[in-house]
C-alpha cells in the first residue's frame, strides 16, 4: 500500500507545509489608487519575516497607514508621494505612464490598483524601456521584456536588501533555518530517489530515469506528476545536443 506524495500531504493544509503569517507584519503593497496625488511620511522600517526586503511603514495625510516595500535611499522620517502627479523620486509611486523611459521601478502592478505584483524581492529592479500610447514596455530583472497598461502603477527606484544571496549558507542547518522562518519546503527531494512506496517514480533499481513518463492531465492526484499532460517529448529532430 502507498503513501501520500508531497503533492497530497500539501493539499490538505496541515501545519507542515502552512506559512507562519501570523508572524508577518502585513500585505507591502500601494495604498488604494487615488485621483489626487498624497504625501507621506515614513514613521518606521521593520523587518518582516514573509519578506526579503526591509520595509516602510508610511503615515499618509489622509489618516492612513500603509507598509512600502522600501528601496534604497530612504530613511525614517523621509516623504513619499502616490499619485499621478507625484515627483519620479525613490520611494515615489505614479503610473507608469508618468515615468520617464529608463527609470529603474520595482513592486508594478499586474492590473491597475491590484497593489503590486511583480519585481518584489530585495535588491531587484526593472527598467521603463518605451513608454507608448496604450502600453508600457518593461524590462524586468530576467532581462525579459513584459507589456502592462499605462494606468499600472509602479514604485521609483531600487529595493533596499541586495547582496542577501551573496553570502552562502555554509551549512545545511542554517539553510533549514532560513527556510523554517517562512515554512518553505526543504529539503527537496527527487521523486526518483525515493522508496516505490513513497512516489510513482521511486524503486531501487539504480534510480532508472525511464519511470518519469509523462501522465495524463485527467490522472488522479497520486499519480500527477512528472511531465503532467506534455505535448511532446525528448529531444527535437534538427536539433543540436
Amino acid at each position: 500500500m502507498g503513501k501520500n506524495i508531497v503533492q497530497q500531504a500539501r493539499g490538505h493544509g496541515g501545519p507542515t507545509y502552512r506559512a507562519p503569517s501570523h508572524r508577518y507584519k502585513g500585505a507591502a503593497k500601494h495604498l488604494a489608487k487615488k485621483d489626487e496625488t498624497v504625501t507621506g511620511r515614513i514613521v518606521d522600517i521593520i523587518k518582516c519575516p514573509g519578506h526579503t526586503s526591509p520595509l516602510a511603514q508610511v503615515e499618509y495625510s489622509t489618516g492612513e497607514t500603509a507598509l512600502l516595500i522600501a528601496p534604497e535611499g530612504v530613511k525614517v522620517g523621509a516623504e513619499v508621494q502616490t499619485g499621478p502627479e507625484a515627483v519620479p523620486a525613490p520611494g515615489n509611486t505614479l503610473p507608469l505612464s508618468k515615468i520617464p523611459e529608463g527609470t529603474l521601478v520595482y513592486n508594478i502592478e499586474a492590473v491597475p490598483g491590484d497593489g503590486g505584483k511583480f519585481v518584489r524581492a530585495s535588491g531587484v529592479f526593472a527598467k521603463v524601456v518605451m513608454n507608448l500610447k496604450d502600453r508600457i514596455i518593461v524590462q524586468l530583472p530576467s532581462k525579459k521584456q513584459k507589456e502592462f497598461h499605462p494606468q499600472c502603477r509602479a514604485s521609483i527606484g531600487v529595493i533596499a536588501g541586495g547582496g542577501r544571496t551573496e553570502k552562502p549558507f555554509y551549512k545545511a542547518g542554517n539553510k533549514y533555518k532560513a527556510m523554517k522562518a517562512r515554512n518553505k519546503y526543504y529539503p527537496v527531494v527527487s521523486g526518483n530517489a525515493m522508496n516505490a512506496v513513497d512516489h510513482p517514480f521511486g524503486n531501487k533499481r539504480s534510480q532508472r530515469k525511464s519511470k518519469a513518463r509523462p501522465t495524463s492531465r485527467n490522472a488522479p492526484p497520486g499519480r500527477k506528476v512528472g511531465m503532467v499532460g506534455a505535448r511532446r517529448t525528448g529531444r527535437k529532430k534538427g536539433k543540436q545536443a
